[in-house]
C-alpha cells in the first residue's frame, strides 16, 4: 500500500446490494470479480464492476458510509421492489449480517459513534495491508422501516443515518421523479430519527419532500451523494436554493460518478464516459459549484455511489476501480486548492460533520 496516499471517505457505497443481490465476492481484488462474471448478462454492469474491499484498500478508502437498500413498491409501482415493507425489512436484514459476516472475517468494522470513529481514524493514521475497512451505517430508503418501533430496532444494531425516499413515491417521503410532501408518516419518522439522533440524508428527496423535510427537522443533516442542478439539470440533482439550505444547516453533500448525474443529456445504452468525455474533472466542477456558493471547501466531500447499479460502463474513464478517487488530490491542487481545502474535501469534512453529530 502507497503510504503517502491521501486517506479518503466515501459517503456513499452499496456493498451489501452488491454482495446479496449481484452475488459479488467483496472480498477478492475487482479483476477476479469482473473474471467471474464474464458472458453474464442479467444485469447491466456485470463484468465492469469497480468496487471490492481490497480496492478500497489499495486506494486508502478506509471510511465509508455503506447502505442498506430494499425498496418497498405498492401495487400499481412500476419500479422494480419488493411487494411488502416486511420483505423490503427482511433483505436488509439479509444485508446487515452480510456487514456483520464481514467483521467477524476481519474484513470491516462498524462505526457507531465517537469512540470507535476516533479509534479507527487512529489505525488507519499507519494502516496495515489488510487493515478492516471502517463503515458507518446507513438505510436507503425508509420503506423498510414497517413501524417506528423497526427503526428504534435498527438504530440498536447501529444504523446511523436515514435517507427517507429514493426513487418514486415512497411510504415517508417522495422521491427522485415524484412530487409530493412527507406528510404525517414522514414527520412521524424525522421525530423518531431526532429522538435517537439519526443523520437524515437528504439526497433523493424530491423538491416538495426536502422543503418539508427541512422544516420539520432539526438533528443532524447531509446529504451523502448529489450533484448540483445547475450544471446537470434534473430533479435527481439539487438546486442552488437547496444547496445553501443544506450549507445554512451545516450539511456536506458528497458528489457521487454516475454518468447520468455528470454529463447532461446522458443517454444508457448510447451514451459512453469517451464520447461524452467523462472524467473526474466532472466531479470537480461540483465541487467547485458547492465551494462557490458556500464560499469555503468545508461543505463537499466524496460520495461516489460507484457499483451503485451501474459500472465502469457510467462513471468517469479516467478511473478503472475506486483506487483511482487517489488522483484527486492531484487533479484539485491543479485547479488551486490549498492542501488544507484537499484535505477537508477527501475526508475531514465528514470527520467534522460526525464529531459534531456524535460529539
Amino acid at each position: 500500500m502507497n503510504q503517502q496516499a491521501h486517506f479518503i471517505i466515501d459517503a456513499h457505497l452499496d456493498l451489501a446490494m452488491n454482495a446479496m443481490e449481484w452475488n459479488r465476492d467483496l472480498s477478492r481484488p475487482v479483476a477476479e470479480i469482473r473474471e467471474r462474471e464474464k458472458g453474464m448478462a442479467d444485469k447491466p454492469d456485470r463484468g465492469n464492476n469497480t468496487v471490492s474491499l481490497p480496492a478500497m484498500r489499495e486506494g486508502r478508502i478506509g471510511l465509508c458510509v455503506a447502505t442498506q437498500i430494499a425498496r418497498y413498491v405498492k401495487k400499481g409501482n412500476p419500479l422494480p421492489g419488493w411487494h411488502s415493507p416486511e420483505q423490503a425489512w427482511a433483505m436488509t436484514q439479509a444485508q446487515l449480517a452480510w456487514y456483520r459476516a464481514m467483521e467477524d472475517a476481519g474484513q470491516m468494522a462498524p462505526i457507531a459513534d465517537l469512540s470507535s470513529l476516533e479509534a479507527h481514524l487512529k489505525r488507519w493514521e499507519s494502516p496495515g495491508p489488510h487493515e478492516p475497512i471502517g463503515y458507518i451505517l446507513s438505510l436507503e430508503g425508509a420503506d423498510s422501516m414497517v413501524t417506528l418501533d423497526y427503526v428504534e430496532r435498527a438504530h440498536a444494531t447501529g444504523l446511523r443515518a436515514i435517507g427517507p425516499a429514493h426513487y418514486g413515491p415512497g411510504t415517508y417521503a417522495q422521491g427522485t421523479d415524484a412530487t409530493g410532501g412527507i406528510g404525517e408518516k414522514g414527520r412521524a419518522l424525522l421525530h423518531k430519527m431526532e429522538e435517537l439522533n439519526i443523520i437524515l440524508d437528504a439526497t433523493h428527496l424530491c423538491d416538495d419532500s426536502f422543503w418539508e423535510a427541512m422544516d420539520h427537522f432539526y438533528g443532524p443533516v447531509w446529504a451523502s451523494h448529489s450533484n448540483c442542478r445547475s450544471l446537470t439539470p434534473h430533479n435527481r440533482q439539487f438546486s442552488d436554493e437547496q444547496l445553501r439550505e443544506l450549507i445554512s444547516r451545516g450539511a456536506v453533500i458528497g458528489i457521487p460518478l454516475d454518468a447520468w448525474m455528470m454529463v447532461p443529456g446522458w443517454v444508457r445504452g448510447q451514451s459512453t464516459p469517451q464520447n461524452t468525455g467523462l472524467t473526474l474533472e466532472v466531479m470537480l466542477d461540483h465541487i467547485g459549484h458547492i465551494c462557490q456558493l458556500a464560499g469555503n471547501a468545508r461543505h463537499v466531500g466524496i460520495g461516489t455511489d460507484l457499483d451503485g447499479g451501474f459500472g465502469k460502463e457510467q462513471c468517469p474513464a479516467d478511473i478503472d476501480t475506486i483506487a483511482g478517487l487517489q488522483k484527486l488530490p492531484g487533479l484539485l491542487e491543479k485547479r488551486g486548492y490549498s492542501e488544507t481545502d484537499i484535505k477537508n474535501i477527501l475526508h475531514q469534512n465528514w470527520i467534522d460533520f460526525l464529531r459534531r453529530a456524535w460529539g
